[in-house]
């Protein structure tokens, strides 16, 4: 009798904790603790509004696929600089000399040496010059006297009229074309005979003499007063075209 009873009411109590537990409501949520003033409240990772940004896909071009950079990229602009060249530097004129005259072959070597290292060009030449007789110029002798006759014809058919055909001596038969007071004017007469097709020569009368000169183009350790003394004094400016 005592042990059912006992289950009798262990089964009542049963019944009525189910009965309780199905008709509770839920607690109210335990009010949070407000942080002390001035102190800033911790936040989790996930809280941040940028975090909530870069989780974010990024947009995509919907006629390419293709994603498109969130922002664009930043331009620099460059200066673009062009190398230009300087212009070269304008050339100093050339300055000629004439060294001479000199007497003879050893003074003009010996001017030579000297004026050599200061020279860019340099060149000798020589000029024979008479006694004051004058020149002559004339066609050299021929073989024999019908020889020396028909190369007068011819003279005087190109127009040389002025001829004489020498008879004897040491110019038998040689043809005299004229005499002149100066070597320019010979000089010109024969280049026109022989412009024409005559073996004309021009030469001076009576004693000759050569006098030598040496002509330079000045370099550029070129030194007047050196210049002057390599070349005894006898040093003189001179047209550049003499050494074309």
């Amino acid at each position: 009798m005592t042990l059912r009873a006992s289950l009798v009411l262990l089964v009542v109590l049963n019944l009525g904790v189910a009965l309780w537990w199905a008709l509770r409501s839920d607690a109210p949520p335990a009010p949070g603790e407000e942080a002390p003033s001035g102190i800033a409240r911790l936040q989790l990772l996930s809280e941040r509004p940028e975090r909530r940004t870069a989780s974010l896909p990024a947009p995509t071009d919907a006629k390419a696929g293709t994603t498109l950079p969130e922002t664009a990229p930043a331009t620099t602009a460059t200066t673009a600089t062009t190398a230009t060249t300087p212009p070269p530097a304008p050339t100093a004129p050339e300055r000629c000399f004439s060294a001479g005259p000199f007497p003879d072959t050893a003074s003009l070597d010996a001017a030579r040496v000297g004026l050599a290292p200061m020279a860019s060009r340099l060149r000798s030449r020589e000029i024979r010059e008479n006694g004051g007789r004058g020149w002559r110029v004339y066609l050299p002798a021929a073989g024999d006297r019908t020889a020396a006759d028909a190369n007068a014809q011819r003279l005087r058919s190109a127009g040389f009229t002025d001829l004489v055909v020498v008879a004897d001596g040491a110019e038998a038969n040689s043809v005299a074309l004229g005499r002149f007071s100066t070597e320019a004017r010979a000089r010109a007469h024969a280049e026109a005979l022989q412009a024409a097709g005559f073996a004309a020569k021009a030469e001076a009368l009576g004693e000759t003499r050569s006098r030598y000169w040496l002509d330079l183009v000045a370099g550029p350790g070129f030194d007047a007063n050196q210049a002057r003394r390599a070349a005894s004094g006898a040093l003189r400016g001179t047209d550049c075209a003499v050494l074309r």
